[in-house]
């Protein structure tokens, strides 16, 4: 099921020290998926938040915390499934976000489900967990550095010959893929999920 009443998870507002305004967020989450046994997400960032941030403003959230999963983390870690019967014939590189890395520890459960697609040519990201720069509001407080960060990570990506740059957040995919059109690169920023979602008859 898709809830249509949920919004956003609230990290930006508590990134940007909006406390009560996350914590108001937190509790409509709690309250629109609180009966579910598991609720997954297409991005790290928001699981990271709603796992270990949501607790210490609302304390009912943890129970539903824990049972918030990011997408590739319940495919291969929960459910055991590292092939979906995806195909998708082309070169990929993956870059594994700070939030993916440092706060869901999803691991390789990612490159696992790469593994397994059909078609798929992937390749390695050199210097593959440095930050993108994005790191939300990082990106608009702190612009230049996310520019140098950003410029560095779109020649790594150029770097490999892939075609497309795989991640498990979209705000990075969003930073990333801005950059490589910018650089004139046809190389394109496409999410876990989209890749998954491929098959031959698409």
């Amino acid at each position: 099921m898709f809830p249509a009443e949920q919004t956003c998870c609230g990290q930006l507002h508590l990134n940007s020290g909006y406390r009560d305004d996350a914590a108001a967020l937190a509790r409509r989450f709690v309250e629109v998926f609180g009966e579910y046994d598991a609720i997954v997400s297409p991005s790290s960032s928001c699981v990271g938040t709603v796992r270990e941030l949501y607790p210490q403003l609302v304390p009912e959230a943890a129970r539903v915390g824990a049972r918030v999963f990011e997408l590739s983390e319940l495919l291969v870690n929960e459910l055991g499934v590292d092939d979906v019967g995806a195909y998708f014939p082309h070169r990929v590189t993956y870059h594994p976000t700070c939030h993916s890395l440092r706060v869901t520890r999803v691991g390789d459960a990612p490159l696992r489900l790469l593994r397994k697609v059909r078609g798929l040519e992937l390749v390695e990201l050199p210097a593959a967990d440095e930050c993108c720069g994005f790191g939300g509001t990082f990106a608009v407080k702190n612009a230049d550095t996310s520019i140098a960060m950003l410029a560095d990570k779109c020649a790594s990506i150029v770097s490999t010959g892939a075609s497309v740059c795989s991640a498990v957040d979209g705000s990075c995919l969003l930073h990333i893929g801005g950059g490589l059109e910018r650089q004139g690169t046809e190389v394109r920023a496409l999410h876990l999920a989209e890749i998954l979602a491929s098959t031959e008859d698409a």
